[in-house]
């Protein structure tokens, strides 16, 4: 557990363990209401016993990271600041793994000259148009009457498979009023910014190993046509569909989901 100081006020937490000798390293992206807990429960574990290293870290605006009231928090920013991670910590043979908006991001700091073995895209692939803006400004709409817990309960069972309903259902439905999420809260901020989010990205400049991994019973954000298509403009792709997982594969599935970038890194290690 450490921080990256990027300015009096502003750091990054992150989280990092360095690969065995000839191994690859894991670095972990998370979506945009995620933390590093999503990836150090079970997935972390798992591959470093294997020898293999990993690298998680939270945004700024998400847990145990420092900015200020003032500081702006759009998009861009989370690619700025995975570039200053990536050469603060400077992994060997990283392997960037990014979920939902996190692959996105990945990309984004590919292009502008991170470097990577490997990307792996986790439900990131989507079209830009008037779908994505509406369920960006739904999200934001229900996290400023409900916060968190009204994102949740309203959006899972068409996010998550029916196992991961069960076992979430306990904690869901208190019976207790919704709280509205401050407009000074890191994580609304994110979400609010996100909305101008530039899905238009030029799929076709990635020219290292991608992993396109979707779970089908992700029935938001997964449209079948659009990941073929966009999963055939990336030079050297390869494809994962999990069918009994959703949007949240390493969080459903995170067992399948170890075995799945294990293999991923076999194939393409040197």
């Amino acid at each position: 557990m450490a921080r990256l100081e990027i300015e009096p006020g502003e750091s990054l937490y992150f989280e990092y363990a360095a690969p065995g000798d000839g191994q690859q390293t894991f670095v972990f992206i998370n979506a945009l209401t995620g933390n590093t807990g999503t990836w150090q429960d079970k997935i972390g574990p798992a591959l470093r016993d294997l020898g293999y290293g990993t690298l998680c870290y939270n945004f700024r605006g998400q847990a145990e990271t420092e900015f200020a009231d003032d500081t702006p928090l759009p998009p861009t920013l989370v690619g700025e600041d995975l570039a200053r991670l990536m050469a603060h910590v400077a992994p060997p043979d990283p392997i960037l793994v990014g979920l939902s908006i996190g692959g996105l991001f990945a990309a984004e700091a590919i292009l502008a000259g991170v470097e990577a073995k490997g990307l792996v895209l986790i439900n990131t692939l989507r079209r830009p148009g008037p779908r994505i803006e509406w369920l960006g400004t739904a999200m934001v709409a229900m996290a400023r009457q409900g916060g968190s817990r009204l994102m949740m309960e309203a959006n899972l069972p068409m996010l998550v498979n029916p196992d991961q309903l069960v076992a979430m259902r306990p904690t869901m439905f208190p019976g207790t009023p919704y709280e509205p999420m401050s407009p000074d809260d890191g994580l609304f901020r994110l979400m609010a910014a996100s909305v101008d989010t530039n899905w238009d990205f030029p799929w076709a400049d990635l020219s290292l190993p991608t992993l396109v991994m979707t779970g089908l019973h992700d029935r938001v954000f997964r449209i079948e046509q659009d990941v073929v298509e966009l999963t055939a403009m990336i030079p050297n792709a390869t494809t994962v569909t999990v069918e009994d997982a959703g949007h949240l594969i390493p969080v459903e599935r995170p067992e399948a989901f170890t075995r799945h970038l294990v293999d991923f890194a076999t194939s393409i290690q040197t």
